[in-house]
């Protein structure tokens, strides 16, 4: 019985220990280590326009006006909801994958008529999170005759504004260059000004 109280004992301070440690004392550590060096990340990469939150850089949204740069498609309900994020799963085989990416290449085909290059995909499908807030260097160029001729500025502008917010891939050999949609089309904004 001796033992037992023993055993019982050491159990219960090593779980009362660990609880401190791993439950208060290493969280508020990690908390404030992240809020130290890398506070922007830490509490969510929020952009902020004139005292006001417009949006995440990390999460895709919503554009579907000409003037703007259009990002991936968002597999979420509703659309680019960060509480539902998760991937279409559909396989190339299943029916529903093709029936959303034809109406999304009817959106970009009604919004750009003359636009006659080939869409790439990221404009097309899902990304894995449903949320992907970034397109390819393709997908910009694809809509870059749409955005410019909606703001009334020349191509050549657009692009440039575009080049800075390219971002080169990893090492330059992991993935391909991305441009933030979001980022993008606030520059855009600013431009406009």
């Amino acid at each position: 019985m001796n033992r037992l109280l023993i055993s019982l004992r050491s159990s219960v301070c090593l779980l009362f220990i660990m609880t401190i440690l791993l439950g208060g004392v290493y969280p508020l550590v990690v908390t404030g280590f992240s809020q130290t060096i890398f506070a922007y990340r830490a509490n969510g990469s929020l952009i902020e326009r004139a005292d006001k939150f417009v949006g995440s850089s990390l999460l895709g949204q919503q554009f579907d006006n000409p003037k703007y740069f259009w990002g991936r498609l968002s597999a979420t309900t509703p659309a680019y909801n960060p509480s539902a994020s998760s991937g279409s799963n559909f396989n190339p085989a299943n029916p529903k994958l093709l029936e959303t990416a034809n109406a999304r290449i009817a959106a970009l085909q009604k919004a750009d008529p003359h636009n006659k290059a080939r869409i790439p995909v990221d404009l097309v499908t899902a990304s894995a999170s449903g949320l992907d807030p970034n397109i390819s260097v393709e997908a910009m160029h694809y809509q870059l005759a749409r955005v410019a001729k909606a703001r009334g500025m020349k191509e050549e502008a657009v692009e440039a504004l575009a080049a800075k917010a390219t971002v080169a891939s990893f090492l330059g050999i992991f993935g391909g260059a991305y441009i933030n949609v979001l980022k993008l089309n606030l520059a855009l904004d600013e431009s406009s000004k």
